[in-house]
């Protein structure tokens, strides 16, 4: 049946960024399609999100690591393998936001934002590729990207330059892989209820200007990127590599 082609149980996977937000959202989704999920926080610990997915009856571990330092990508991967037994998906989710005219733009606010939203992503993204390869079962990849992969947005050039990356990182990663068994694909989403737009939605005139842009009339919520998600990480998207998919209520359609 097809219905089956959705369900994720007995594979495992990892979701970093995952102690709020999207993350979260998408540690919970995996885990209610029957996965067991590692949930990673960078600074601020998992545990909350983990109990949620014990509720399921699914086996969970937070996992902690500042994405900034380069040991911490391999033993994310490692410490999920050696405690769950097996790694079978990779959510690449975590990621941060600096907003800065780009005249003003610090270099290490740079240095910050492409090393956590875009390197941290390649360096997970071959961890788990080597763990994938030598089980002979595949896996897969799923970035999240954003709007911004396709816009350039405003006072945000660290994010849209490491958005785009992921973008084209999400293709080419596909392009060696596919052959390999491996699923390599983003999730673009749009305006989303979460903390990286606290600063957008609390200013009336720019959040009632992007409200008017979205034909579907209202921001986005966690739950909307984690059904694509859970869709891409899924058997139901065995044929599928290297895709961007828009989670943005209409608005590049617009």
């Amino acid at each position: 049946m097809i219905a089956d082609s959705f369900r994720l149980d007995g594979s495992v996977a990892l979701v970093t960024g995952a102690s709020a937000g999207l993350g979260a959202a998408i540690a919970v989704a995996l885990a209610e399609a029957g996965a067991d999920v590692a949930a990673h926080g960078n600074t601020r610990s998992a545990a909350a999100t983990c109990a949620r997915i014990e509720q399921l009856g699914r086996r969970t571990m937070a996992l902690t690591g500042d994405l900034r330092d380069r040991s911490v990508s391999g033993r994310l991967v490692d410490d999920t393998r050696e405690k769950m037994g097996r790694l079978d998906i990779l959510v690449n989710n975590a990621g941060l936001i600096h907003r800065t005219p780009a005249v003003d733009f610090a270099d290490d606010d740079w240095d910050r934002i492409i090393e956590v939203n875009l390197t941290s992503a390649f360096r997970l993204a071959r961890a788990a590729a080597r763990v994938f390869l030598a089980s002979g079962r595949g896996g897969k990849i799923v970035n999240i990207a954003s709007l911004l992969s396709f816009q350039g947005g405003i006072t945000v050039p660290a994010y849209a330059a490491a958005k785009g990356g992921l973008a084209q990182l999400t293709k080419a990663l596909a392009n060696e892989w596919a052959a390999r068994g491996i699923n390599v694909n983003a999730v673009a989403p749009g305006y989303m209820q979460t903390d990286n737009t606290t600063a957008l939605r609390a200013d009336p005139v720019r959040s009632r200007q992007i409200l008017e842009r979205i034909p579907a009339g209202r921001w986005g919520e966690p739950n909307d990127v984690a059904g694509a998600v859970v869709f891409l990480a899924s058997r139901a998207a065995g044929y599928v590599h290297g895709h961007l998919l828009v989670v943005d209520g209409g608005w590049l359609g617009r």
